[in-house]
């Protein structure tokens, strides 16, 4: 298992991204979090195999339908701490 911490750019609030960042997750059997930053931008701890984080970060890049995501910054850990599922944080 890895633990990707992402921060995505772009137009990814007021958007519904944060929601479509969860079922996404979801679908994937991805664990972790995602919420809004007060920059603009949107943070998510991702935790998974790497095949599986590497087709999730393929899929944030294409936004829901809404969203126009510009730039994802990965940074790959080792998980830190146990997630039982994926939530939305506010």
């Amino acid at each position: 298992m890895k633990q990707f911490h992402l921060i995505v750019s772009g137009r990814v609030q007021g958007v519904g991204f944060r929601y479509f960042v969860q079922t996404l997750a979801l679908e994937n059997h991805v664990t972790g979090w995602v919420r809004n930053k007060t920059d603009g931008t949107v943070e998510c701890i991702a935790v998974a195999s790497p095949d599986t984080l590497h087709t999730f970060v393929e899929k944030l890049k294409k936004g829901n339908r809404f969203a126009k995501v510009q730039h994802i910054e990965i940074t790959e850990n080792e998980p830190k701490e146990p997630f039982l599922n994926f939530k939305v944080i506010y």
